[in-house]
């Protein structure tokens, strides 16, 4: 704080009178309120880490956007990265390539669909699964239709572990469900990467 800033703050405190600093006692009993109401009241506890989790949980996972985009119930939903191959784009929308996870979100929130969508791609990830299925339904006769499925084609792209995907094939679950290819994770391509070497050397 410089010589100016100091005068201007003493003289902020010379404007609200008589000012003076705690004693420790008083600090210390202030502070034995603090914890003493918030021992006697749990759901002023349980607020405040709802709260702390709410932050961490909102910094943790990105998906996010007020507004979606909303789907028609029998509209395809689809998706491709620059520099994803057509011919590999081609074969995840005709199905051709093995489901190695799944996930369903049917009965679930959209807050709940939100938390189990980014963490399920984080777990396929991180087992290094390469083409996953998620079920959102196809949300027809509902009052809003299609809201599942119109968040997960907004949220996937999100995502930088995702590739592409496109809506399923009917014995998948047709419009109902959606394929997902994702990265090959860091330590995929570094053992993909020593095996060429070893099939190079002479």
């Amino acid at each position: 704080m410089d010589k100016s800033d100091l005068e201007d703050f003493r003289g902020a405190m010379g404007a609200l009178g008589d000012v003076k600093p705690l004693p420790s006692r008083q600090r210390e009993n202030a502070l034995s309120n603090t914890l003493n109401n918030d021992a006697k009241d749990p759901l002023n506890q349980r607020a405040r880490r709802e709260a702390a989790t709410a932050q961490t949980y909102r910094e943790l996972n990105p998906l996010g956007g007020e507004f979606v985009e909303p789907v028609e119930p029998f509209d395809p939903i689809e998706f491709k990265r620059d520099g994803v191959q057509n011919g590999v784009y081609r074969n995840l929308r005709l199905g051709k390539y093995t489901v190695d996870a799944r996930l369903d979100l049917h009965h679930h929130t959209v807050e709940m669909a939100r938390s189990a969508l980014y963490q399920f791609i984080r777990d396929c990830t991180e087992a290094d699964v390469r083409c996953a299925l998620v079920t959102h339904g196809k949300g027809e006769g509902r009052k809003t239709p299609a809201m599942l499925k119109s968040c997960v084609n907004a949220w996937l792209p999100q995502l930088q572990e995702v590739l592409a995907f496109h809506s399923a094939q009917k014995q998948h679950g047709g419009l109902g469900a959606t394929y997902i290819l994702l990265r090959k994770s860091e330590r995929k391509r570094q053992q993909n990467l020593e095996q060429h070497q070893r099939r190079s050397r002479p």
